[in-house]
């Protein structure tokens, strides 16, 4: 039986990596050095701290690069304050069955803590959950899995029991090292033959994972 259930937010929840990734180019115009092929890729799931460090290998520690990063933020930021981001498909209706079978939910997210909380307020589904792990609180950035492990935790729930509910790579990675069932959710990068060994499934979208647990398919 499931004990908690724990929602990656970008891409997953909301479809918000479409608005992160649009803010790169942009930024790094703003600040001057050209955005390398194929890096942007490799930032899904990350926080901040994390992406900063990859940046600054990627252009030898130019200081231009690492103001790309946080312009990247602001601007991200700016754009999702004014107009929020649209809600996935299912991010209504699975909450309310997980609810319903007195599953507790949390958020972990790479996102700065008062966006994943104005996403949250201004998707109507702050009331589900009960936690919230951020960006800005200072644990190891996926694939590490403390953020998981810091959520179970604070749900006294065990991972083996516990459904981590991911769309990248890096996040199901993170699940797989911290023991945890985990569902894959795609948004922006397709499922590969790694991430469909270490996921428990794959799904399509959040009804999916819905329809899984409503006939005893998860935990």
């Amino acid at each position: 039986m499931l004990e908690a259930a724990i929602f990656d937010l970008d891409g997953l929840m909301f479809d918000t990596e479409s608005i992160w990734v649009s803010a790169w180019g942009p930024a790094f115009k703003e600040q001057g050095p050209e955005l390398k092929p194929g890096l942007v890729k490799r930032f899904f799931g990350m926080s901040q701290s994390r992406i900063e460090e990859l940046v600054a290998q990627a252009y030898g520690n130019d200081p231009r690069a690492i103001s790309a990063v946080h312009e990247h933020i602001r601007i991200g930021i700016e754009e999702m304050l004014a107009h929020g981001a649209p809600k996935k498909s299912g991010l209504d209706e699975l909450p309310a069955l997980l609810a319903d079978k007195g599953v507790p939910c949390v958020v972990a997210s790479a996102s700065p803590r008062a966006l994943v909380e104005t996403h949250l307020r201004k998707g109507g589904v702050e009331g589900f959950f009960s936690t919230v792990i951020a960006g800005d609180d200072g644990l190891p950035s996926k694939p590490a899995p403390d953020v998981f492990l810091e959520a179970a935790r604070c749900l006294h729930a065990a991972p083996t029991n516990s459904l981590v509910l991911e769309d990248s790579p890096n996040g199901i990675r993170a699940a797989s090292a911290g023991g945890f069932l985990s569902v894959m959710v795609p948004d922006m990068i397709a499922p590969t033959s790694e991430t469909r060994r270490l996921a428990t499934r794959v799904c399509n979208s959040l009804l999916d994972v819905r329809d899984l647990i409503a006939k005893g398919e998860l935990g």
